[in-house]
Order: C-alpha cells, then sequence, then structure tokens
C-alpha cells in the first residue's frame, strides 16, 4: 500500500527548515524503497511545532514535530510509514489540546489538504457553497450573507452583506470583487496561511461575491512580501479555470467570473481600501477622499466589493450550512468564528480559530501558554501596529469587536503580540509615531506632520526636556490624528500611544525621577 507523507510546504514552515526536512524525506524514501508520496499541505498553525510531519496510516494521520532533516532518518527506522512511535510522536494531530479546543470552520482543510488540488479540496467539502449559490438568485445569496451577521475581518468590521448589497444595487455594466490580501500587520498571517494552505476556499468565496453581486472579474492584491502566496494562488486559479469553478461559466452557470491576481509593492498604506485600488488602477497608493464610496464607485470607477480574504474565505461555509449556523457561533454583533494570530514573546506562538468571546487572558495565558521567556506578561498589542496595548488589568477582556471598542482598543485583524515585563512602553510608542511617519502616504497633514512631531516628542521625553510639556504635546498631537486623518493609518496610531501612556505610566517617567526613586 502506497504511504502518504505531508510535509508543510507553507512560508512559516519553510523558515523553520521544512524544504530541507522534505528533502531528507525524499532521500530516505529512495533508499529504503518505500512506496510512498509527499503531498506539501498547509500549516495546522501549530508554529512551535513547524515542520510537523504527519503521515496518514489506518487509523487515521500520525503527527511527528518538531522535525528538523536530522531526524528523518531515525524517523524511518522508528516505522514513520507504519505510525511508528519516536521521541518526536505526537500522535493524532486532531487530539493536540492546540487544536482540539478551535472551532474551524474557514480553515476546516488547512493543514489537512494538498493545496493545489481541486479533487482533494471537493472531498473535504469545497465548492458545495458555490454549488447552492449558483441555483440562488443575486439578492437572495446577499440576504444569507447578511443574516449570518459576517463582518470585515480586515479590521473595520464592517457588515459583508450591506457592502454586498450597496454593489448589488448600484446599476453599472461593470463591477469588481477585490480581495484585499495586503496582510501588513505585525503578528498577522491568517491571510498568508489561508492562500498557501487552501486556496480554493478564497477562490470560491470571490466566486459566490461575483454571482450575489453581478460582477464578473475578480482581483486578489497580494502583498509583494508573500511569493510563496503568490505562487500558489497562480497555481490554484489556473486549477479553477481549467475545471470550469471561473471562466465565462461558473460551474455551467449563466454567469461568468474570472480572477486576476496581483502584486503590491510593498506599501503598508495599500491595506487601505482606496489606497488599494489606487495601486491596482497602476497610480501611487494613496488614500482617496470618501464618499464616493468603494461599493458605488470603487475600481476603475465601477462598483466594487472590496473585502479581506478572511472574510472572502468564510463565505462558502456560510453558504454550505446556511446563515443560521454560522450566526450561533460568536456574542453579541461579533458573530462566527476569528482566526486568532498568536505572536511575540510567546510560548505557543499560531494560528486559533474560536467563536468570538474567549477573553483576551484565556488567549495569551491558557491557548498562547505565557511568554517564551517564562517572565509576567507586561502588556499585549492586539490589532497591528494599530493597535492599543492591554496591561493584566484588562485581560478579562472578551474578544468581540464592541468590548475592545469600549476599552480604547480595536480587534483589527486578530493579531496579537504578547510582551514580557522587560518592554519598555516608551519605546513601544516611539515606534508606533516612527512606523506611521514611514509608512504615511503623505496625503494628510495630521497623519504625515503628527508621526514626524510625535517622535521628536517622544525623544524629549526620553531625555527629560520639559517631561510633562511633552506628554501633553503627545496627547493633544495623538487628539489631532485622531480625528483628522483621512484614514485608519493616522487615526489609530493614537491608540497604542496613548494606551501605553494611560496604562504604563511608570515607563514614562522623567529619567531624572525615575532614578532619583530607585
Amino acid at each position: 500500500m502506497s504511504v502518504t507523507i505531508y510535509i508543510p510546504g507553507d512560508s512559516g514552515s519553510l523558515s523553520l527548515g521544512a524544504e530541507k526536512v522534505a528533502k531528507a524525506v525524499e532521500k530516505e524514501i529512495a533508499a529504503r524503497g518505500i512506496d510512498a508520496r509527499i503531498v506539501r499541505n498547509g500549516s495546522r498553525g501549530l508554529y512551535w511545532l513547524e515542520p510537523m510531519v504527519e503521515v496518514r496510516t489506518e487509523a487515521g494521520r500520525v503527527a511527528y514535530g518538531p522535525v528538523s532533516a536530522k531526524d528523518v532518518a531515525s524517523l524511518f527506522d522508528a516505522g514513520l510509514a507504519n505510525g511508528g512511535q519516536h521521541k518526536l510522536s505526537l500522535g493524532d494531530p486532531e487530539k493536540l489540546p492546540f487544536v482540539a479546543k478551535q472551532t474551524r470552520l474557514t480553515f476546516a482543510r488547512c493543514g489537512i489538504t494538498d493545496p493545489i488540488s481541486l479533487e482533494d479540496y471537493e472531498a473535504h467539502g469545497g465548492l458545495a457553497g458555490l454549488r447552492k449559490a449558483v441555483s440562488m438568485a443575486p439578492a437572495d445569496i446577499v440576504k444569507q450573507v447578511t443574516e449570518s451577521g459576517l463582518r470585515g475581518r480586515g479590521g473595520a468590521g464592517f457588515p459583508t452583506g450591506i457592502k454586498w448589497k450597496t454593489v448589488l444595487d448600484t446599476a453599472a455594466d461593470q463591477k469588481y470583487i477585490v480581495c484585499n490580501a495586503d496582510e501588513g500587520d505585525s503578528a498577522t498571517f491568517a491571510d498568508r496561511m489561508i492562500m498557501e494552505g487552501d486556496p480554493f476556499v478564497l477562490i470560491e468565496g470571490m466566486a459566490i461575491a461575483g454571482l450575489a453581486t453581478h460582477a464578473t472579474k475578480g482581483y486578489v492584491y497580494i502583498r509583494s512580501e508573500y511569493p510563496h502566496a503568490i505562487a500558489v494562488m497562480d497555481k490554484a486559479v489556473k486549477v479553477a479555470r481549467r475545471a470550469g469553478v471561473l471562466g465565462k461559466s461558473v460551474l455551467g452557470s449563466s454567469q461568468g467570473f474570472d480572477i486576476e491576481i496581483r502584486s503590491g509593492a510593498g506599501a503598508y498604506v495599500c491595506g487601505e481600501e482606496t489606497s488599494l485600488l489606487n495601486s491596482l488602477e497602476g497610480k501611487r497608493g494613496v488614500v482617496r477622499a470618501k464618499p464616493p464610496l468603494p461599493a458605488i464607485q470603487g475600481l476603475f470607477g465601477k462598483p466594487t466589493v472590496i473585502n479581506n480574504v478572511i472574510s472572502l474565505a468564510s463565505v462558502p461555509i456560510v453558504m454550505d450550512k446556511g446563515a443560521q449556523y454560522y450566526k450561533d457561533f460568536g456574542m453579541g454583533r461579533s458573530r462566527g468564528t476569528i482566526p486568532i494570530q498568536i505572536a511575540g514573546n510567546v510560548k505557543h506562538g499560531g494560528l486559533f480559530e474560536v467563536a468570538f468571546g474567549l477573553t483576551l487572558g484565556e488567549i495569551v495565558d491558557e491557548i498562547g501558554g505565557g511568554t517564551a521567556t517564562g517572565r509576567p506578561v507586561k502588556a499585549v498589542q492586539v490589532g497591528g501596529p494599530l493597535g492599543a496595548y492591554f496591561p493584566r488589568a484588562l485581560f478579562d477582556t472578551p474578544f468581540d469587536y464592541e468590548e475592545f471598542a469600549k476599552r480604547d482598543g480595536l480587534i483589527g485583524h486578530a493579531g496579537i503580540t504578547v510582551f514580557d515585563d522587560s518592554a519598555d512602553m516608551l519605546k513601544q510608542a516611539r515606534f508606533a509615531m516612527e512606523f506611521c511617519a514611514i509608512e504615511s502616504c503623505g496625503k494628510c497633514t495630521p497623519c504625515r506632520i503628527g508621526s514626524t512631531r510625535g517622535v521628536e516628542t517622544l525623544d524629549k521625553l526620553k531625555q527629560n526636556i520639559e517631561p510633562e510639556k511633552q506628554l501633553a504635546l503627545v496627547t493633544d498631537l495623538c487628539n489631532t490624528m485622531k480625528f483628522g486623518s483621512l484614514c485608519a493609518l493616522g487615526g489609530f496610531t493614537p491608540y497604542p500611544v496613548m494606551s501605553a501612556i494611560h496604562h504604563f505610566p511608570e515607563d514614562f517617567r522623567p529619567a531624572a525621577v525615575a532614578q532619583a526613586a530607585e
């Protein structure tokens, strides 16, 4: 019987040595004359165990990890082909606590299937949502997505169905679906994992969006720093086109829909939807003033749906299982599941998909396992470089859009970065201002000038130059940026700065006073 061995080929696992492991496995297979094939799957998201090698046995899949190239020979000696015991044995990957505690809807196939095998995708429930959508009226598709409570997973949390309805109701000779895959926030990798580990779910979601709004062309805008994601998406689109999932007729229907992959040029601000549209049109990536909304006048002046990767990849499960099924997960106005990306100084860094509602403390302490250094957690930044820093006193905050907003925070793309008690929060506040200054498109003064002045002011504070005056000035700058900036880059930079000042005032004490107190 032929043996199937799974070795992740996603960029996260590759950075940890997966390619060397794959070559070592190939060498052992050839040397031992074993009838085996290697599938380069995506990652399950347990990055402290990557590269995680799995083998399919009669009793199910058995995992080993983290595997290095030097471990491969001993794995085969221990009977890897039959799931034999080894010091790196992890058993059934589905029973690992980090996996077993999850509710995987969007990421149900990630790490399990061959990413570019449409047959494997269908065998694991793929295309069921699109097949149902093909037989439905556009308005009914929109209604189902709206009733599911699905909101944008890119940061703003805007209801997906409302955006789709606006595009559907706007008359035009051409409409577009644009997938925002410019995943530039720190501690975020969910988009990359989907594109590299289960690209067809994104393609299916985009095709459903096309059917729902009469859009016939889609673009996936991927940041240039994701060459592996670009390559996998390119292959998957070609496979889908050959199979009739994309093209002049979607699964034999009367409507056509096709997708083109585009690479960004490395500007953080192009994660903002209007900057992204300018970039797609070949223009400089600067923010557009709104109105008009992109849903009415977007790409090339036509009605355009712009959704994040995870938003679109969540649509197939909504169409397959129904609005109520999806809505039953979550809390308040935050329905469904959210892929939480745990990173920074943390023991168990990885992706954890779960229904909204877990507290921040549960995520950091129980799921993440605390800090990698073993020191106490000092702060957690939620929502990327524009997210607020939360101290342990706020660890009872449920992971929910509105609950975070109540505490002057934001979920954003659901990336969390953990810091231990050695972190200098004045340094972190300065980093936020510097990041904004570097990445600003320059379109508006509050962002362009405010962030630059912010860096200068925090440098003066560190040097103990009129500290009270500097704190007052930083607060004033943040207020101006928050309410005067054109987009979220300048508007949200005050969140990390002011949260650091508010929750960790000891790190902003004048140096002379701090030394005297010691």
